[in-house]
């Protein structure tokens, strides 16, 4: 550290990291396990300057899919150790030793392939602001962290701790319901809180005095797979890079409270050194500019070994539930196998009639939004309107269309129109089994991915749409529209936990008391007096079961059950 330190005062740049267990070389009475053999406590390039790139580098060719040469992810610690660990906690939290513990686990598996196709990966599916690849030949780190442990620009320096998460919900008010109840959430605060005074504290040994200001508190940074209670302090100091990681390193968001004794009980439950994970990865410039952030939803990759390790972890508190905690580790793991989807637009499909304009066009700009929103997609619902009405404006003649309107990322609009042919004849629909899961986030919005339903269609090419049934052995929806049964008792449609899109059609028979939801089987569907697919574009559409299972192939409690 000193060396870079020198490094820079000679108006050279570094870039690197520091492995957890640099802390006791920062200051000897912080305990950590012994460091890894093959990941450096510290490990900082030497740089005459920088190059500032506008997007990341390309890959080399034939790289491209070599990202998901990746075994099974194992966990070091299993639920039986974990309940134990969190309980020595608690015993050590009663005991008046610490206030809170931040435990972690180890995940583990193969590796084969390219490193940083896989950082290219974490980085297009996690959009995090701190991302660092570090290369030294033998490891490779690649961190898709969230985290900010420090920024310096001049003699400002801001810090923004993270403490807080809470899994997504699938629909978008499952997702602002998430996200409100951790903005309110009494533990999640008071733990970001113990945090914040930690790293006043820290960041106080080298500010001038008074400029230490807890400038925002508990705000919710949305990502793809969590939401995330953030905090941010600034301060005004003339620290080097030695100065500055003596006194904030290792971040207090990473330890727990009070830092050095809850170090220590880090060090006696863990099972492993933690190595970069949850140490930081940054640079600092002779300008007095530097960044570095804190890793976590990193990996690192060892070449030699074959192998790629990545740490998963949570502030555990008096009050914490160990299964909970330990579910939350995995929640926060999801970034590991999350898609890169390309290019993903907001889609609406609409039906407009010359004679009587469009149809339920307020419900699908309101869909549209929540798409929008769930994306963080920039949207503008009067520029929505104006779009459709410039479609709409081009349109001559009498017949209805079926207008599709598409949202890409940066906020830009556009349509495409097709003329509504007036073929009323039932559609041959085919059921595809355990064709989705219940919990797949991509079915609950509308969008041009559209995997699942492209795979299903693909397997029954005869046919005009598909019935989609979930892991669970409940009908969700078709490759185009909802589904609603005759049940003899009433017109039945599979609730949206089943895993399906609210139409707007559908939710617009729900709300004048048509239809009813209510969980449906494959038997319920063969032995259905009728069933109908619908959606706005062309409503009611009566179905012809195709052959694609005998009804008597099944039964829910021998097929379906888990």
């Amino acid at each position: 550290i000193a060396q870079a330190a020198e490094a820079v005062r000679n108006g050279f740049c570094v870039a690197g990291f520091l492995s957890y267990e640099a802390a006791s070389g920062v200051d000897p009475v912080m305990t950590t396990h012994t460091a890894h053999d093959a990941v450096p406590r510290v490990w900082f390039g030497v740089y005459t300057a920088p190059e500032r790139l506008t997007g990341l580098p390309p890959l080399e060719k034939g790289n491209e899919a070599m990202a998901e040469s990746l075994g099974e992810w194992r966990s070091d610690t299993s639920p039986a150790d974990y309940e134990a660990a969190i309980q020595r906690i608690k015993d050590y939290i009663y005991a008046g030793d610490t206030y809170q513990v931040n435990y972690t686990l180890r995940l583990h598996t193969s590796f084969r392939g390219d490193p940083y196709a896989l950082f290219c990966r974490l980085v297009a599916s996690q959009r995090s602001r701190c991302s660092v690849y570090i290369d030294t030949g033998d490891l490779a780190v690649c961190s898709a962290s969230p985290e900010l442990f420090f920024q310096r620009d001049g003699r400002r320096i801001v810090l923004r701790p993270m403490k807080g998460t809470a899994a997504r919900g699938l629909t978008w008010v499952d997702d602002q319901s998430a996200a409100e109840t951790l903005r309110h959430c009494a533990k999640n605060r008071a733990e970001n809180v113990m945090i914040v005074d930690m790293i006043r504290n820290d960041v106080g040994r080298i500010a001038d005095p008074g400029t230490v200001n807890p400038s925002a508190l508990f705000e919710i940074e949305t990502y793809p797979t969590v939401h995330q209670m953030v905090s941010t302090v600034t301060a005004q100091t003339d620290a080097d890079l030695a100065q500055t990681l003596d006194a904030l390193f290792p971040c207090a968001s990473i330890t727990g409270a009070p830092k050095v004794r809850t170090m220590q009980i880090i060090r006696e439950l863990e099972r492993s050194a933690r190595g970069v994970y949850t140490g930081a990865c940054g640079y600092w410039l002779p300008t007095g500019q530097a960044r570095f952030n804190v890793a976590i939803r990193t990996v690192v990759v060892d070449r030699k070994a074959g192998t790629a390790e990545c740490g998963v972890g949570g502030g555990i508190v008096w009050d914490s539930a160990s299964r909970s905690e330990y579910a939350e580790c995995f929640t926060k793991a999801r970034f590991l196998t999350q898609p890169v989807i390309p290019d993903l637009l907001v889609l609406e499909s609409l039906r407009y009639d010359p004679a009587v304009g469009w149809f339920l066009l307020d419900e699908h700009i309101d869909r549209a939004a929540h798409t929008a929103a769930y994306f963080g997609y920039p949207f503008d619902p009067v520029a929505m309107r104006q779009s459709l009405a410039d479609a709409a404006a081009g349109h001559s003649g009498s017949t209805p269309l079926k207008v599709r309107w598409l949202l890409d990322a940066d906020g830009r609009m556009h349509t495409e129109i097709a003329v509504l042919s007036g073929d009323e004849a039932p559609w041959d629909v085919a059921v595809a089994l355990d064709a989705c899961r219940h919990d797949e986030v991509f079915l609950f919005h509308k969008t041009t991915y559209r995997t699942v339903y492209e795979a299903a269609l693909k397997r029954y090419p005869g046919c005009r749409d598909v019935i989609l049934v979930n892991d669970q052995g409940y009908v969700t929806e078709s490759c185009y529209a909802n589904v609603v049964i005759d049940g003899g008792d009433g017109l039945l449609t599979p609730p949206l936990h089943c895993g399906l899109l609210a139409g707007t059609f559908r939710g617009d028979l729900l709300k004048r008391g048509e239809i009813r939801e209510q969980a449906i089987t494959p038997a319920m569907l063969y032995s259905a007096r009728r069933i109908w697919l619908v959606n706005s574009v062309r409503q009611w559409i009566s179905v012809r079961l195709q052959d694609s299972m005998s009804p008597d192939s099944f039964t829910f409690e021998n097929s379906f059950k888990k």
